[in-house]
C-alpha cells in the first residue's frame, strides 16, 4: 500500500472512532496495589512538584480497576522523596505504597463512613518527638516524654484536620528520624509539610467510599522516574 493510502486508512479509522486502544487504568500498570480491592493513587508530575492528582479506584469481580473519583492534590513544600530515604523535618512527601490504619477528624465522620474514626479533642496530640515512646502515634493526653514543641496539637489545625486518614508511612515499626504524622487530609493554605491534601469535599467523598473490609491502600509517587507510582 502506498504511503498516502496508509495515511488515508489511518485517518478513516480515527474518524470512525477506531483509534489506538486506551492504556490500561493506572492501578493495572502498578507492580503492587496492596492486595485489596480499593486503592487511592496520589501522583505528582515530578519529584519537585507540590501539586498533582488524587484518584480513588475499585477493582471489580472481573479484576478490572474503575476510577470512582478524582481531585487536585497538594504535596510537601519541598516535593516528594522515596519513603525509605526520607528525613524528618524536610517538608517532603514520602513516596511508596502504604496502608490506611484509621481515620480521624475535628468534625464528625461523614454519614456512611465505615472506617474507624477517631474524634479530635483539645488534648489530642500526634507525637513527633524522636526521644518519646509515643513517636509517630496519637497521644491523648500528650505523653509525658513527648515534648510539646515536638508534637502537633491536632485541634489547632481546624481546616486540615476537619477530616483525615492516617497514612501508614513509618507507622508499623517507626524508624526514628524518618518522619511522623503523614496523613491524607483537607487542604490548608498551600503546600503541606509532607502530607497529601485534597479539597474538603473530596476528603468527605473518600471517607464515605473507603471500606476497610476491602483493604484500601494509598500509592504515592510521580508519573515517571525512580519514584514513579507504576514502579510500586
Amino acid at each position: 500500500m502506498r504511503p498516502g493510502a496508509v495515511a488515508l486508512a489511518v485517518s478513516s479509522l480515527i474518524a470512525l472512532g477506531a483509534g489506538p486502544p486506551a492504556p490500561p487504568p493506572l492501578p493495572a500498570r502498578m507492580a503492587d496495589t496492596g492486595g485489596g480491592t480499593q486503592l487511592i493513587t496520589a501522583v505528582a508530575p515530578e519529584r519537585a512538584s507540590t501539586t498533582g492528582t488524587v484518584s480513588w479506584w475499585d477493582r471489580g469481580g472481573d479484576g478490572r480497576w474503575v476510577r470512582r473519583g478524582s481531585a487536585p492534590a497538594r504535596f510537601g513544600a519541598n516535593g516528594l522523596v522515596a519513603g525509605a530515604s526520607r528525613k524528618q523535618g524536610t517538608s517532603t512527601t514520602p513516596t511508596g505504597l502504604y496502608g490506611l490504619p484509621y481515620a480521624f477528624g475535628i468534625e464528625a465522620a461523614p454519614r456512611g463512613t465505615a472506617y474507624r474514626y477517631r474524634r479530635v479533642h483539645r488534648d489530642s496530640w500526634w507525637c513527633q518527638d524522636n526521644d518519646s515512646r509515643s513517636y509517630n502515634r496519637w497521644s491523648e493526653p500528650r505523653a509525658a516524654d513527648c515534648r510539646a514543641a515536638e508534637a502537633e496539637q491536632l485541634i489547632t489545625y481546624r481546616a486540615q484536620y476537619a477530616h483525615a486518614l492516617v497514612i501508614g508511612f513509618n507507622y508499623a515499626r517507626p524508624v526514628r528520624g524518618r518522619g511522623a504524622g503523614i496523613f491524607l487530609h483537607v487542604n490548608g493554605r498551600g503546600a503541606t509539610s509532607g502530607c497529601v491534601s485534597v479539597p474538603e469535599g473530596a476528603m468527605r467523598q473518600i471517607l464515605t467510599w473507603a471500606d476497610p473490609a476491602r483493604r484500601p491502600h494509598i500509592a504515592v509517587g510521580t508519573t515517571s522516574g525512580k519514584t514513579a507510582v507504576t514502579r510500586l
